[in-house]
């Protein structure tokens, strides 16, 4: 993670994941700048294609369809993403604020965040209407309005803004609405006497084709308040809408005009002709968020994608002390604008024209910029020696987080042979997810853990490390106390070291500070790689939950779902879905202090970490001398994990996990996750038969994915899967 053969000296951060910094990261990928560190920011793990709105919408398109992955791309480039929205730049400190992460330090910076097309003057619109833009939260709702249409909702609609967009996306509606309810009511409005006022030449075929449609055309009319019931004009005319889409006009983000940056009336960012902002040597914009005063052009996703090059060229060169070159936008270009069904119209130069052909031209150029970001090219991989010794360990790349642990069985012989002596003071032996000491007349639990690196964000990494270093506290029913922190950085310019552990230590301090310990020290290093550890104490109110205590008739609850070690390698691959490893990561950054405590008074408990649960399980069995039953169908299981598993993606200590603890039964992907390296995993606990349903109602009421997977037993030690 992070590993370069030049010392990483300058932090270039893009803000937003718009066609330009899309088209910018896929150019870094084929060929980064040595010594920039790539950072992009996206409040979303993917972007939309707006070009392809009214495909998704008239139903041509899956959603998948038109978003591109920010994850995959972002691996492919080498870069982190910080999945959080930026609420402010600071120019002339260098840093940019994202909302609930904090400060994230830049030297030079570009801004492609897009526009929305929300109406916050209309009264009742945030309530009952939806912006046509961004994409995710209107196609949420347009997707659950069709399910309601289906189940007997009229199938009327409205959409508030006659111009292209608005026009598209009224005859799309209507198309959808009749396929799933055999007819359909849209009514577009405009404030405007006529509809599509920027394009007169094709407004004629416009209107002939809203009628062919079935959508009413409404002119010269005012929003005066959106309902739930539907649209009220100025004039008391109500118009029936089960939803209410908002497309009139583009608006910048208000936060934009907050900055101090020079915006334009309407609070677009003004750029010059090398689209840095107007009087800032370091900071850019590009796309619609962007206002070029050299070249005034209208909103257009096309002006973006020709930008790309120049943008990323001028980024280079203000990194590497080299020259900046002009953005000569092209004066006009083919507009095409579908029809509902698979039909389009088109202008350029002044001329209309439209037929089936040009949807399949559209559909062609849509789906050929799409496919740039689905087939990332394969990059060289290092050639293989010709010569190497005997015994090789295998050639997929070391995986991050726990899926880089030493395997089991030879950590627990070396443990056994090292820690068989004992002393009194030392209270738990090999075996257990912490020691537990006595000193003076306190039992203090002492653990340490460390990752290696899995994710180029430092400061997610550093949260997750803390949350998984807690976890053998929290699994020993232990409150938090104390930690030292241990980081290896790779090698960075001071300014960037200071960066990045300033990201580090608030990350890691706000999760340590959340269960009650406190950061009092620790140590940092350079190295090839990032790898975060802690060292944590914690003190022992009654006696340790240790893995050793279970009986038969117990019950096994865990409290997170499998996957974390497949996702990651797959990641790391780049052949995961960008939202699974977004949620995944979220998910990580969850505290389990409370769910350890409702699991306060079970027999035996551990935390699933790189062993996989069936090693973890086979501790507990082994220490109580009880054999154990697993039901596959019952273990819940990561967005994404039970896919990768089938199409045999593994982590790297995978196989050791299986030969340090072999179950027998079962098959199919969920078999193979039981042996998945866990990052931060669940709680596993056995509980008493009598309190089990109790205890798993107030793990879900805490919001913890808790389940009920299986119980302990008599007979030989070992584990038995069904299903």
């Amino acid at each position: 993670m992070m590993s370069a053969s030049v010392p990483l000296t300058r932090d270039l951060v893009l803000i937003g994941g718009g066609h330009a910094h899309a088209l910018v990261l896929r150019m870094w990928g084929m060929d980064p700048l040595p010594g920039a560190r790539l950072t992009v920011i996206d409040p979303n793990p993917v972007a939309p294609y707006t070009g392809m709105l009214p495909g998704l919408v008239a139903g041509h398109y899956r959603r998948e369809e038109l978003e591109i992955d920010l994850v995959r791309l972002a691996r492919f480039a080498g870069a982190r993403l910080i999945v959080g929205a930026v609420t402010g730049i600071e120019a002339g400190a260098g840093r940019v604020t994202v909302a609930g992460r904090g400060e994230i330090g830049f030297d030079v910076a570009s801004v492609d965040v897009g526009i929305h097309s929300g109406m916050p003057r209309v009264p009742g619109f945030a309530e009952h209407g939806v912006a046509a833009k961004p994409l995710g939260p209107f196609a949420g709702a347009w997707e659950g309005f069709l399910g309601r249409v289906a189940d007997g909702t009229a199938p009327q609609a409205a959409v508030i803004g006659g111009g292209i967009a608005g026009i598209e996306l009224a005859m799309a509606m209507a198309y959808r609405l009749r396929g799933v309810a055999g007819r359909a009511e849209v009514t577009l409005i405009e404030r405007s006497a006529e509809i599509a006022p920027g394009a007169p030449v094709i407004r004629p075929r416009l209107i002939r084709a809203c009628a062919a449609a079935g959508v009413r055309i409404v002119t010269g009319a005012e929003v005066a308040q959106v309902t739930g019931a539907g649209v009220i004009l100025s004039d008391g005319t109500q118009i029936a809408a089960g939803f209410v889409a908002g497309a009139a006009g583009a608006r910048a983000h208000g936060w934009l005009a907050e900055t101090g940056l020079p915006v334009t009336e309407d609070g677009f960012l003004r750029v010059g002709a090398d689209l840095r902002v107007e009087g800032q040597e370091a900071i850019f914009a590009a796309g619609d968020c962007a206002h070029l005063s050299h070249a005034p052009r209208p909103k257009a996703g096309v002006y973006a994608v020709r930008a790309a090059p120049v943008l990323r060229d001028n980024l280079r060169a203000v990194l590497s002390g080299g020259k900046t070159r002009p953005f000569h936008p092209q004066r006009d270009y083919l507009k095409l604008i579908s029809l509902g069904g698979k039909s389009a119209l088109g202008e350029k130069m002044g001329m209309a024209f439209g037929g089936p052909l040009l949807w399949r031209l559209k559909d062609r150029i849509d789906r050929k910029f799409m496919v740039q970001f689905a087939e990332l090219p394969a990059m060289a991989a290092a050639e293989a020696p010709r010569l190497r010794a005997l015994g090789g360990v295998g050639d997929e790349p070391l995986c991050g987080g726990c899926g880089a642990k030493v395997a089991p069985g030879v950590l627990r012989e070396v443990l056994a042979a090292e820690l068989s002596r004992g002393r009194e003071d030392v209270l738990t032996g090999p075996g257990d997810d912490a020691a537990v000491i006595r000193v003076g007349g306190v039992r203090q639990v002492l653990t340490t853990d460390h990752l290696r690196g899995f994710t180029e964000d430092l400061g997610v990494m550093a949260r997750i490390a803390a949350l998984h270093a807690l976890g053998d506290v929290w699994a020993m029913g232990a409150k938090p106390q104390a930690a030292l922190v241990s980081v290896t950085l790779p090698r960075l310019s001071e300014v960037l070291q200071a960066r990045s552990m300033a990201e580090i230590m608030a990350q890691a301090g706000d999760a340590l500070r959340c269960a009650g310990a406190e950061i009092v020290g620790g140590h940092s290093t350079m190295g090839a790689e990032a790898s975060i550890g802690f060292t944590v104490t914690g003190i022992l109110d009654g006696e340790a939950i240790t893995v050793a205590g279970t009986m038969p008739g117990d019950v096994l609850i865990l409290t997170r779902p499998l996957g974390s070690g497949v996702l990651l390698a797959a990641e790391m691959r780049g052949v995961a879905d960008g939202r699974d490893i977004a949620a995944l990561l979220a998910a990580l950054q969850v505290p389990q202090g409370e769910a350890a405590e409702i699991l306060g008074q079970a027999h035996a408990m551990t935390d699933v970490t790189g062993f996989g649960l069936a090693g973890h399980l086979m501790a507990m069995c082994r220490a109580s001398g009880v054999a154990a039953e697993v039901d596959l169908a019952q273990v819940p299981v990561y967005a994404g994990a039970e896919g990768l598993a089938a199409a045999g993606v593994r982590s790297t200590i995978w196989a050791a996990n299986v030969a340090a603890a072999p179950v027998v039964g079962g098959a199919g992907p969920r078999l193979a996750l039981l042996h998945d390296p866990q990052t931060a995993g669940g709680m596993l606990a056995a509980v008493g038969a009598d309190a089990v349903q109790g205890v798993v109602q107030r793990l879900h009421a805490a919001g913890h994915e808790a389940a009920v997977i299986g119980r302990i037993v008599a007979g030989p030690v070992g584990i038995r899967v069904r299903g």
